[in-house]
């Protein structure tokens, strides 16, 4: 197969792939040595052609494919579509729709939680997809043969999968049950980076209100470093560094200096200045305004309700056959163990229908759990007697 690098080229083959009710989509990018990905390679297909875009290739304006993403008359079909979808999202502001995700599909259809694409196509189409050249180097040219092979493999493939899985859930009547998702998928706010968030990757990890401060301020800093330069956030400063600054709060270079994480000499940098200012202000923040951390959230109890909803919710993923984690998340079952009216996605739509009803039965005693042939079940009681087994 030939790769398109050219812009007329790429542009004649969007218009033929924009007469089609759907058209599969992947890319290969590299990240490790920058912020930003950096894109390499577009694959697209169509029932009748797959084609394979250098995105590095001198001259390449990927107009015409960004415009393919945002006709309304054609589904976009990605597995595991959010890294994709940041790319695009930051080379064009704009997101593929409508939009369909394989890996959340086979979810609702009970094929595991984020199932492996290499997994699925096993699954569905019967075929072993040579998966050598995932981490080879995309950047590179010229791409080899079994580049190519790989990265069409990738769309032609998937055009199976999705008319087996769309069948499948037309058939079972879910469709609808993929909404939330693809509302979360293609919502700009999942792809900004706002280093005001940055701290929030730490959230397990801090104990008291001062260390979450101070890593407020701190991890905004070194995102704010990153994508600026355009280089990973390691590269700034390591989480472990990260972390070991925050719970120490170093007010002054040579209490920085005495850290044993951080890099020698840093604490004579600019970059060590700015990490000194970054804990003054954390601890300068007032208490009060500061987010509940989670173990804050948690004193509440329900320790023991959070492990009998998680038997529930397995449970209710196998009678269902769908996948448990896209019913729920642990969060959802900490915030029901102790909020009968927790305002989380377990508790409303389809997934209320098929779990949240349940748990709050559970949580009251009008529902319980027990073993049968080796299978947990429920038991729903009626006037103080167990009614019937589901």
């Amino acid at each position: 197969m030939s790769v398109v690098t050219s812009t007329d080229v790429l542009d004649a083959a969007c218009q033929r792939l924009a007469t089609h009710d759907f058209v599969t989509v992947d890319t290969e990018f590299l990240r490790e040595t920058t912020f930003w990905p950096k894109l390499c390679v577009i694959q697209i297909a169509s029932v009748d052609e797959a084609i394979v875009v250098d995105a590095l290739a001198p001259g390449m304006d990927l107009s015409p494919f960004f415009a393919l993403m945002q006709d309304p008359a054609v589904v976009k079909v990605f597995h595991a579509a959010r890294q994709d979808i940041e790319i695009i999202w930051n080379l064009s502001r704009a997101i593929p729709a409508p939009l369909f995700d394989t890996q959340v599909a086979a979810m609702v259809c009970g094929y595991g939680d984020q199932v492996a694409y290499g997994e699925l196509v096993q699954n569905i189409c019967r075929v072993a997809i040579d998966k050598s050249s995932r981490f080879t180097d995309w950047g590179r040219r010229p791409l080899s043969d079994a580049q190519i092979a790989y990265a069409t493999a990738d769309v032609t493939h998937l055009r199976d999968v999705y008319v087996a899985l769309r069948r499948q859930l037309e058939a079972q009547g879910r469709l609808s049950w993929l909404a939330d998702e693809i509302k979360v998928l293609c919502s700009p706010a999942t792809y900004e980076q706002h280093p005001e968030n940055a701290w929030e990757r730490f959230r397990n990890r801090l104990r008291r209100p001062r260390d979450l401060a101070v890593m407020m301020e701190v991890a905004a800093w070194r995102e704010e470093e990153a994508q600026s330069r355009d280089v990973p956030r390691s590269r700034i400063l390591k989480d472990d560094v990260l972390i070991e600054i925050a719970l120490a709060a170093p007010k002054t270079p040579e209490a920085l200096a005495e850290l044993r994480a951080v890099p020698r000499g840093m604490e004579r940098s600019k970059a060590g200045a700015e990490i000194v200012d970054a804990v003054g202000r954390g601890l300068d923040r007032d208490p009060k305004t500061l987010p509940k951390l989670d173990r804050e959230r948690r004193n509440g109890g329900g320790g023991a309700t959070v492990e009998l909803l998680k038997v529930l919710l397995r449970q209710v993923a196998e009678a269902n056959g769908v996948a448990a984690k896209i019913v729920a998340t642990v969060d959802d079952l900490e915030a029901l163990a102790t909020d009968d009216a927790a305002d989380v996605p377990a508790m409303r739509g389809w997934r209320r229908t098929i779990f949240g009803v349940k748990a709050l039965e559970l949580k009251h005693g009008r529902l319980a759990l027990t073993v049968e042939r080796g299978k947990v079940v429920t038991l729903e009681w009626q006037d103080g007697e167990p009614d019937h087994i589901t």
